[in-house]
């Protein structure tokens, strides 16, 4: 059965060359899954319920980015430092284009940027997370697309009826034993929570909710793939990094979910009126022109 289950991928890992840069199929999916991320992201934020006007939710869409961006390459190069993958000094976390990056990295570091931008910006920050955990989960989905074609996670030999087999030269897995599709199982695991969390949106929990459950539910399911992944150090306990941050999450996210639902929601969040804006800047420049006289 094992043979006729066995699904041969036999595509390029490699999709072109532009001026000496490599494009592979995963740096196209993770383009495409940050793209569509935001986009979903910011039609939720920018909702009647959320409430935040288009233009403010994509600059936290860029921020929430660019976050992720460098945490996903930090945790990485923490992970990587002093082994055998050249990574030798905290530069190499800016060292974006030699490429290596960290999914709960970029799901940390997003969080944390685009909760710091709403919260000094006095932005419905829970609010505005439960819009951010859509496009995260979707972006997740997309971006595992090309990690199943370029074939670079490596995962234990199939004792199951169905198992993938990497036949292109050029994929980091060719000719490794038939193993199971671990990088798909977290693809359908992403699916099925951003299922979950649409539900639970539409029975309009308290802010922060959603938020706090989509992180609970990620880091059950990434901890149990986990165990079927060959591509990560296990610095503590034989377990994994990622399943010891999903560990993390869960001690830091289970506290905070409870404490979300015990909260006295804040109600609709209104958006400062522009014209009240430029007056309240008016009056700010008037009394520093006052305070330097």
């Amino acid at each position: 059965m094992t043979e006729l289950l066995k699904i041969t991928i036999g595509i390029d890992p490699n999709v072109f060359d532009v001026l000496g840069l490599q494009v592979t199929w995963h740096g196209v999916f993770t383009a495409v899954g940050i793209v569509a991320g935001v986009w979903l992201a910011v039609r939720v934020a920018s909702s009647l319920r959320v409430g935040i006007d288009l233009d403010t939710a994509y600059s936290i869409g860029m921020i929430v980015v660019a976050c992720g961006l460098v945490g996903a390459r930090a945790l990485y190069v923490i992970e990587n430092y002093g082994d055998n993958s050249n990574i030798d000094s905290i530069i190499d976390i800016f060292r974006v284009n030699e490429g290596g990056i960290s999914i709960w990295g970029a799901m940390i570091g997003g969080a944390i940027g685009g909760w710091a931008y709403g919260l000094k910006n006095k932005l419905p920050s829970a609010a505005g997370a439960d819009a951010a955990a859509f496009g995260m989960l979707l972006g997740l989905a997309i971006g595992r697309i090309g990690d199943i074609i370029n074939g670079e996670h490596f995962s234990r030999a199939s004792d199951l009826p169905w198992a993938t087999y990497y036949s292109n030269v050029n994929s980091p897995a060719f000719f490794r034993d038939p193993s199971h599709p671990a990088v798909a199982y977290e693809l359908i695991g992403d699916l099925v929570i951003l299922g979950i969390v649409a539900l639970l949106w539409k029975m309009q929990p308290k802010p922060g909710v959603v938020f706090c459950s989509a992180f609970i539910l990620y880091s059950i399911m990434r901890f149990f793939v986990s165990f079927l992944r060959l591509d990560s150090e296990e610095p503590l306990l034989g377990l994994t990094t990622p399943q010891l941050v999903s560990v993390l999450v869960l001690i830091i996210g289970t506290p905070l979910l409870v404490f979300f639902l015990k909260r006295e929601d804040p109600g609709p969040y209104i958006a400062p009126d522009p014209a009240s804006r430029r007056q309240q800047g008016t009056r700010a420049e008037r009394r520093r022109r006052l305070r330097g006289t």
